[in-house]
């Protein structure tokens, strides 16, 4: 099935770009904003199956993209999101997130042009999470008052990273060369720890790092 997609960003040739990589790949692109607030009302008029945000864009170029994608998560839950951003920016995503941990993302712009975006649409698109290596790590290593993290071990740390950027049980028994049991015993154990409901289980790619998140 056809993938429809709003794009948003300020700037003309990224969007082009975008636009045609999608294009190129089934998607078809039903809208396309400037701002926040032209991206709201394209979102409410077309109801696509992904909106695609870069972090920041007009007047102030700080959050308005963010804030835009946090009202669209709110307004319109069926409408996938996925965030885009120049730079590391892992503040404010557990807004973004909210406590639906489904159909949401957020790549850094250098990985908008090859595989790992289309992968990530796709992804997104279908119910699914995708977030960037870096901003994974980035969540990982934020101070919190109440840092359940620290009670994983290093191996299962790695093993969360892994989970929260989207790789399978298979993948990260090839990343890790570990057996299946293992890495699902890691798993378990990072669930025990970091007291994640077994009814959420189907999302555990994001979910541990989503917790931590909240608990700042």
């Amino acid at each position: 099935m056809t993938l429809r997609v709003v794009l948003a960003d300020d700037t003309l040739l990224f969007r082009a770009a975008l636009a045609e990589l999608l294009g190129s790949n089934g998607c078809e692109i039903v809208g396309q904003a400037g701002d926040g607030d032209r991206l709201r009302a394209l979102v409410a008029e077309t109801r696509p199956d992904l909106a695609v945000v870069d972090i920041r864009m007009p007047p102030g170029h700080h959050l308005e993209g963010l804030r835009a994608a946090t009202d669209i998560r709110r307004t319109h839950p069926e409408v996938g999101v996925l965030l885009l951003s120049q730079y590391l920016e892992a503040t404010h995503l557990a807004d973004l997130v909210g406590s639906v941990a489904r159909g949401v993302g957020y790549l850094l712009k250098d990985r908008a042009s090859g595989p790992d975006f289309l992968d990530a649409v796709k992804q997104i698109a279908a119910g699914g999470c995708a977030f960037d290596p870096d901003v994974v790590t980035a969540m990982l290593n934020r101070p919190s008052r109440r840092d359940r993290l620290d009670t994983l071990t290093p191996r299962e740390r790695e093993v969360l990273s892994l989970m929260a950027q989207g790789l399978s049980n298979a993948a990260i028994t090839t990343r890790l060369y570990l057996t299946t049991r293992t890495v699902e015993t890691h798993i378990r154990n990072i669930f025990q720890r970091l007291e994640l409901p077994a009814e959420l289980e189907h999302h555990r790619r994001v979910l541990a790092v989503l917790a931590y998140l909240r608990s700042n």
